[in-house]
């Protein structure tokens, strides 16, 4: 794995994770607050907030992922 790449594995992996953390959160909280009969438009609003986060968080995480593999397959097929 190259060092530009293992920096951006690095910082981009664990950004996708605390999104994706942050998204269930925020949801979380929503389903709290829409039980505890909040105002309509606080709960809705919170709870896609952190859908967003979580559909973020994922897709971050998933395209960090896709470049480590990338990144591997391309070491292995210097190497040979």
């Amino acid at each position: 794995m190259t060092e530009q790449a293992a920096r951006k594995w690095k910082w981009i992996a664990p950004a996708g994770l605390m999104l994706v953390g942050l998204g269930l959160s925020l949801t979380g909280e929503a389903i709290i607050l829409k039980g505890d009969d909040a105002p309509v438009w606080t709960w809705v609003v919170l709870g896609t907030l952190g859908l967003v986060g979580v559909n973020a968080g994922l897709s971050v995480f998933g395209d960090a992922v896709k470049r480590r593999v990338w990144d591997e397959i391309l070491t292995r097929e210097r190497k040979t």
